[in-house]
């Protein structure tokens, strides 16, 4: 198996509405999305498919070398070997890499956020950055765009909070901040063990009308110029906030289940943001 074949089949397994969104894309910029997108796979499932912790540190130490090495001309992981006949033509640094680790090693170290202000910074690393390469990658030409791309991750990142709440809890971590929980008087054992409530629906719609106005924001950030290329991040977008609505109509039962959309459906949405171009 090449590396090429190797990121493509991790991308495609994931079923993510990222996917979706790659396949519109010209061949040079799909096969550098698509291998950045299964680095980012392979770092994260450190992190969610390693039980013991230290193990789980060394592995993300192993990543940290793999990416110095590999900006030295020596990648050995197949995701690295796809990667980086792509990183001068789109400007992805080895910082870029390394923050995502930095993310994932959060995970690692902390299983709360006292405040949103904390998790913005967890949100930076693992969705803002990665939000930042994909722009690049898809193509971008003034400044704001970055600004447009950090934002868009932030909502993305808030959704797949809502979205995997359940999930979360089962592995012991809350990632709503304890600040706002206090808020809605909603404890933590609570979530742990997946009780809901009126106060827990409250939180949640409280979460989910930030994301939904941080998407709001994001799109007033996007300079015309640059909508066309950055139409991949758009149908992610409406992917995204599909899924959102449809959790928040189901009146957020994501405590014991985790809802989602079809590949079809996906699929679909991207085709008709691809058509609309928005």
């Amino acid at each position: 198996m090449t590396p090429e074949q190797y990121v493509q089949e991790k991308a495609a397994a994931s079923g993510s509405s990222f996917y979706y969104a790659f396949l519109f894309l010209p061949p040079p910029r799909r096969a550098a999305i698509t291998a950045f997108y299964a680095f980012c796979r392979e770092v994260d499932d450190v992190v969610d498919e390693v039980q013991d912790l230290g193990v789980a540190a060394q592995k993300l130490a192993w990543w940290r070398q793999e990416v110095a090495q590999a900006y030295n001309g020596q990648p050995h992981h197949p995701a690295m070997k796809a990667l980086m006949p792509h990183v001068a033509a789109y400007d992805i640094r080895a910082e870029h890499l390394l923050a995502v680790i930095d993310g994932c090693e959060m995970d690692l170290q902390q299983s709360r956020y006292l405040d949103y202000a904390g998790l913005q910074r967890y949100c930076h690393l693992v969705a803002g950055v990665v939000g930042e390469v994909a722009s690049g990658i898809f193509g971008r030409s003034q400044a704001v765009t970055i600004e447009y791309a950090h934002r868009l991750g932030l909502a993305f990142q808030l959704t797949n909070i809502i979205r995997d709440v359940g999930d979360d809890a089962r592995r012991g971590r809350i990632y709503l901040p304890v600040s706002e929980l206090q808020q809605f008087d909603v404890k933590a054992h609570e979530v742990l063990k997946r009780v809901y409530s009126e106060r827990f629906t409250a939180l949640m719609r409280f979460q989910a009308e930030r994301a939904q106005r941080c998407y709001d924001e994001a799109l007033a950030l996007l300079p015309e110029v640059d909508r066309r290329s950055q139409k991949p991040g758009l149908m992610m977008a409406n992917i995204y906030r599909t899924l959102l609505t449809e959790i928040e109509a189901g009146g957020f039962q994501v405590l014991h289940q985790r809802i989602s959309l079809t590949p079809v459906r996906k699929l679909w949405i991207a085709a008709r943001t691809n058509w609309r171009g928005r």
